[in-house]
């Protein structure tokens, strides 16, 4: 197998990130000038937080929730590649990871239906947990 296929899901969570945090900054722009809030409260820490809405945090908090497990993905997809072991398993699995966590992330973004949320996340965790044990598995060669 071509060891730069893992890179297309890999590229695909980059771009997902990337959305939003454009989305973020959409929806914060347009609350605050909307709100015309001062300077002077938005250099206080946590005040924006505090004042914005669930639509306007909600992107803020999914873009925090792509830095959490997502560098795991990250780095399992630079370990694979280094270590040549990428195989059909490992790039499909990461595409669901991927698949689950874009939808996680319309959902928090959007309507934040917070049971749909939870095992969306579930999904896409399992499957970076399945990678990572095989990983592990195949380089302890347990």
């Amino acid at each position: 197998m071509n060891q730069a296929a893992i890179f297309s899901p890999f590229f695909a969570m980059l771009f997902l990130t990337f959305v939003v945090w454009v989305y973020m900054y959409i929806r914060r722009i347009s609350f605050i000038t909307k709100s015309k809030i001062g300077s002077q409260k938005l250099a206080v820490p946590g005040a924006l937080a505090q004042m914005s809405p669930p639509g306007v945090s909600n992107p803020s908090d999914n873009l925090k929730n792509l830095f959490e497990i997502p560098v795991l993905f990250y780095a399992l997809v630079l370990y694979l590649f280094v270590t040549q072991q990428v195989d059909t398993v490992y790039v499909y699995t990461a595409w669901i990871f991927v698949f689950f966590r874009t939808l996680h992330s319309i959902v928090h973004c959007t309507f934040n239906f917070i049971l749909l949320r939870f095992y969306l996340y579930l999904f896409a965790t399992l499957a970076l947990w399945f990678m990572a044990i095989r990983a592990a598995i195949i380089h302890f060669r347990i």
